[in-house]
């Protein structure tokens, strides 16, 4: 009967042993084992992840302000208009989507890194975000020689040509995160573009984009390729006038042609009294240039831009009155100078789309305002921007949506795609003109033209990534 209780007692400890064995073992494997993270609740995962645990919090922004971490909610509101100059300012990283990083595993048997389903889908359906990344010293810059460029670019934005001494922020590339940008290549932009037609309408900043795109096919030099084709766009110089509303050039290797056409309102502007040289212009809010109802059937690309002309003192100075509906506006809101950007913005948004079923050939784009960096003051207050030192401001962009809500509030919902610069370009407040000029003479500070080589180059790197990303340019 002893031998018997004995035995039953060694097997019970026995079994109990392997119990705590096996419960050990389990335990174990459910800390170290991704797959089995599969089956905890979505809002679980990333907490179990060895390598989350050592990353530092990331910040979201939800739709409604509200500030959360990946541990936990953050008592105080960040406010859409404070988002920002915190990307800009700070390491926090602010974005709607968890980074890829939190959520990667490594499948053991094939080594292979794997990404969380939601992350590897916002990608795949977003597409590359060219306006989210860092900018890194490239050696290999400037794209082309800012002494050289004369046939193309003016002497007013060209800083080699100034005293200015410091040059490093030629040596700037801008890097998109979590995709790759194709380098810019001349014989593949005109390649791409072969009988097609490229256009800038918009203002100033515009026509930087126009000066440096030809810049960067030219290399900076005059060729015999190039030809002047602003007579097939009226584009020649109007009676009494100094220079015309803009250029157009045909690369006749490829029969790639490239357009500048000066528009700092978008919107049609005419004479009210045509026997008056003295007279005030209608400034139609409500109407597209007339360059752009008259030739958009030949366009292929067209980037569209404005901003800076839109405050009292231009207004005043160019003689231009709002009208809607054919008549001088009676809309007290449109009176509001903000207002009546946004609803211009929007209209000619609105009717470049509503012409694309009509031009399928045509890929239009509207670029994001370019920042103005004076201090102290504006153009005319004393205002400055002395900085000579690249990415003293920051060096990298985290924010997914643009810093133009305007721009960005009017592609919504359409055919035409944003070009989103603004952010990139907030960073580098250095690469303006700054106080310098030609004539070595003392003068206002310009914080809103950039110098050439410079900024604009990276937005021509963007468009080319974008129409080299599209089926439209090969159809």
């Amino acid at each position: 009967m002893r031998a018997g209780f004995s035995l039953f007692k060694s097997t019970a400890f026995s079994l109990l042993l392997i119990v705590l064995v096996c419960v050990t073992v389990l335990v174990w494997a459910w800390q170290r084992t991704p797959l089995l993270t599969a089956f905890l609740p979505p809002n679980s995962r990333l907490q179990l992840s060895s390598e989350a645990k050592d990353k530092q919090p990331i910040l979201t922004v939800g739709r409604n302000g509200t500030a959360e971490t990946s541990a936990g909610l953050v008592e105080a509101e960040v406010r859409p208009d404070q988002k920002i100059e915190t990307n800009l300012k700070t390491d926090v990283q602010i974005t709607e989507f968890a980074s890829p990083e939190l959520s990667e595993n490594t499948n053991s048997s094939t080594g292979k890194k794997q990404y969380n389903e939601n992350v590897t889908m916002h990608m795949d359906d977003q597409g590359c975000n060219y306006g989210k990344g860092k900018w890194v010293l490239d050696n290999s810059r400037p794209l082309y020689s800012g002494f050289h460029c004369n046939p193309w670019l003016s002497h007013m934005w060209a800083c080699r040509l100034m005293q200015r001494k410091d040059f490093a922020y030629e040596k700037l590339r801008w890097q998109p995160k979590n995709c790759q940008m194709e380098d810019f290549e001349v014989s593949k932009f005109l390649e791409r573009m072969r009988d097609k037609t490229l256009a800038f309408v918009g203002d100033s900043l515009g026509r930087q984009q126009f000066q440096s795109l030809m810049c960067m096919l030219t290399g900076g030099k005059k060729s015999h390729n190039v030809i002047d084709v602003g007579k097939e766009y009226g584009l020649v110089i109007p009676h009494g006038g100094t220079r015309p509303n803009g250029w157009a050039y045909r690369f006749s290797s490829t029969n790639t042609t490239v357009i500048y056409y000066w528009s700092s309102c978008l919107c049609d502007l005419e004479p009210i009294n045509t026997t008056n040289p003295a007279t005030d212009y209608a400034m139609h809010l409500d109407r597209p240039p007339g360059f752009l109802r008259q030739f958009l059937h030949k366009l292929d690309v067209l980037v569209l831009n404005t901003g800076h002309h839109w405050n009292r003192g231009k207004l005043k100075a160019n003689r231009w009155v709002m009208y809607m509906g054919g008549m001088p506006n009676t809309n007290r809101r449109l009176a509001m100078i903000g207002a009546a950007k946004n609803f211009t913005i929007h209209s000619i948004v609105n009717w470049v789309n509503s012409q694309l079923p009509k031009h399928p050939h045509l890929k239009a784009f509207y670029r994001s305002i370019s920042p103005r960096h004076f201090v102290n003051g504006d153009w005319n207050t004393g205002g400055s921007c002395d900085n000579t030192t690249p990415m003293s401001i920051g060096k990298e962009v985290l924010q997914d949506e643009s810093s133009d809500y305007s721009a960005g509030n009017a592609v919504k919902g359409t055919g035409v795609k944003l070009l989103d610069i603004t952010a990139l370009s907030q960073l580098r407040d250095e690469g303006h003109i700054s106080h310098y000029s030609i004539r070595a003479t003392k003068g206002v500070h310009d914080c809103l033209h950039w110098c050439l080589p410079g900024v604009p180059d990276t937005w021509n790197e963007i468009l080319f990534a974008h129409i080299s990303s599209t089926s439209v340019i090969n159809s």
